[in-house]
């Protein structure tokens, strides 16, 4: 078995406080990799710091809105600063709210403002963070972007329409600025969770918000997840996923530039 060594790169976890992020940092860190942990949530950062603190002088955490141009840059400052360099950013700070594009019953229905609000954190803040880093690694002309995508963008979801659609924007957004940072040998993949290990975007009111988008109680909703054809039984591991992002930004993968991986178990509808 190949061990990644990650000793040389520093670098950005957005959204690493919590669930597939905190997987990834944590994953990060046993491979030797300087992890600055960017999360807006200041509770869970400070307890992540605490929960990692053999890794104490390789973690940093930076409170960062990454859907706020001068915070994203702040963080991108204070990584320098810090660790001298940003060798990879991961892309992962999320926000999913279930809602309908029409409601008969008018209780759960997209609006305006939930609308906006998607789109900044999971678009928008990702073109942030990626153009904030891109221009640091165009400097060492090396450099990896690791955007956290989802296999709802290409299928999409009932109840989920605008988080799907904000997940298919980010293929695109792979696609393209490898296109455009390719020859300074800066890499951008991305990487497409299926249904995984709950994590905190699957809470009570996001279960219960998206059971009532599907006209079907909490309990069904949980138990139409083993109803899903995934040829390998069962759901995927945050780990897993963490596994993936690690190797994609390690030299194993020097070869692999603007595609997004499908990490499902081969999850489909059929």
């Amino acid at each position: 078995m190949v061990k990644i060594d990650l000793k040389e790169f520093s670098g950005i976890v957005t959204g690493g406080a919590s669930g597939i992020g905190k997987a990834i940092v944590k994953k990060l860190l046993e491979a030797g990799a300087i992890v600055v942990i960017a999360d807006i949530n200041e509770n869970e950062g400070r307890k992540t710091l605490e929960e990692l603190n053999e890794f104490k002088d390789k973690l940093e955490f930076i409170k960062t809105d990454v859907s706020k141009k001068i915070e994203v840059e702040n963080l991108v400052k204070k990584t320098i600063e810090k660790f001298k360099k940003i060798d990879y950013l991961v892309n992962n700070a999320g926000i999913l709210i279930p809602r309908l594009l029409v409601d008969p019953q008018g209780k759960e229905e997209i609006t305006e403002e939930i609308f906006d609000k998607m789109v900044n954190i999971n678009q928008k803040g990702y073109l942030l963070c990626a153009q904030a880093v891109a221009r640091e690694m165009i400097k060492k002309r090396k450099g990896v972007i690791v955007n956290m995508a989802s296999e709802s963008a290409l299928e999409g979801s009932e109840g989920q329409s605008v988080y799907a659609a904000t997940k298919a924007a980010i293929y695109s957004f792979t696609r393209s600025w490898a296109k455009e940072l390719g020859k300074y040998n800066i890499r951008v993949v991305g990487v497409a969770p299926g249904i995984l290990e709950p994590t905190a975007l699957r809470n009570l009111e996001y279960e219960r918000a998206l059971a009532y988008t599907r006209g079907i109680t909490v309990e069904e909703l949980r138990k139409s997840y083993e109803k899903v054809s995934i040829p390998l039984k069962r759901v995927g591991k945050l780990e897993e996923v963490a596994n993936l992002v690690c190797f994609l930004i390690s030299d194993l993968a020097s070869y692999i530039t603007g595609t997004t991986i499908n990490i499902s178990g081969g999850k489909s509808r059929g």
